[in-house]
């Protein structure tokens, strides 16, 4: 049975509306499952949604409030929102400039593995960035997608954070494309406080815009080929 799965492109919006957005899906993946049992002779939609932010940090359920370096005065002024969430990981940032992907996947029709999951999540955007002739690799003890430097600090382009319920996912990955990294000097990014690990973004690489509708193909297409589904 291949699985079908729907691709919205949500466009820039806030985030609370994509939270709210992913947590109707969520909750609709889990009550068909409640309602009829999990052994049923079909599979039902899944959905991959794709979207920039309008400025933002979030906060994982793990995270350190010491790792977001604004007060709430400081937070309202900027122009920031501010939220705490039930994904893994600590602190991030989203804006515009960013792509941000949340599958909303029943995992009982594609495997059992969350580590398995996040790998695939990190390998969409390593098959990415090599079309773009960048090298990325995951780094030991880290999640996300980062390119290694023998020179300076290693350079972390992709943030990764998840959340399941029932093996239904939430949340996602967050790929710095032309995002102004300079937001990013508001947090310490994901609790790593170390001289050797950066930021970095798809147009820092390349030294030039990049257009973003062309990346979200290209992760739709690696999205499609890593799960093996159909997208409509």
């Amino acid at each position: 049975m291949i699985n079908s799965v729907l691709h919205q492109d949500l466009g820039l919006v806030s985030y609370q509306k994509v939270w709210d957005y992913q947590m109707v899906l969520n909750k609709k993946l889990i009550a068909r499952k409640r309602a009829k049992g999990e052994d049923m002779d079909f599979a039902p939609f899944h959905y991959l949604l794709t979207c920039e932010h309008s400025p933002v940090y979030t906060l994982g359920k793990s995270g350190d409030m010491q790792n977001l370096l604004l007060d709430e005065s400081q937070l309202s002024k900027s122009g920031f929102e501010f939220f705490k969430i039930n994904r893994g990981g600590d602190i991030t940032y989203h804006g515009p400039g960013q792509i941000v992907v949340y599958p909303i996947f029943d995992l009982e029709y594609f495997f059992r593995d969350i580590h398995k999951y996040v790998r695939f999540l990190e390998e969409v955007v390593i098959r990415v960035l090599a079309e773009y002739e960048v090298e990325a690799t995951r780094k030991d003890g880290f999640t996300g997608v980062w390119i290694e430097s023998n020179s300076g600090p290693d350079r972390k382009i992709c943030a990764i954070g998840v959340h399941l319920s029932r093996w239904v996912t939430l949340h996602g990955l967050a790929f710095n494309i032309n995002s102004d990294l300079s937001h990013f000097k508001n947090i310490i990014p994901c609790g790593i406080d170390s001289q050797d690990k950066t930021v970095t973004s798809l147009e820092k690489e390349l030294g030039k815009k990049v257009d973003l509708n062309e990346v979200k193909l290209k992760i739709k297409q690696h999205f499609a080929a890593l799960f093996e589904y159909k997208y409509v």
